[in-house]
């Protein structure tokens, strides 16, 4: 699969960052919320991002991802480990450096 192009944006909330892609995440209009690895069982993407450490929970709409941070996590660890769980459970190759 081609690679996946992810783009941070900050949000109001200091706690939350919109992830956006070149690609759909969740079709047809609906959206998905996982607060805990045990809601995101059964989605590959949810079940990447729910497994890092310091996501509190993640919301997927259309073509992107708001991932919450706890509030100990930083953004400047977290933002690349992220962009990597998207592209793994993506099937996307890795950006080229």
């Amino acid at each position: 699969m081609p690679e996946v192009n992810i783009r941070f944006q900050p949000t109001p909330n200091p706690n939350a960052g919109k992830f956006v892609l070149d690609r759909e995440v969740v079709a047809d209009g609906k959206s998905k919320s996982f607060f805990s690895a045990e809601e995101a069982r059964g989605d590959a993407l949810g079940e990447a991002l729910m497994a890092l450490d310091g996501v509190a929970s993640i919301f997927m709409v259309e073509d992107f991802v708001t991932v919450t941070r706890r509030p100990d996590a930083d953004w400047q660890e977290l933002i690349p480990r992220v962009e990597q769980a998207i592209r793994a459970a993506l099937g996307a190759e890795p950006a080229a450096s």
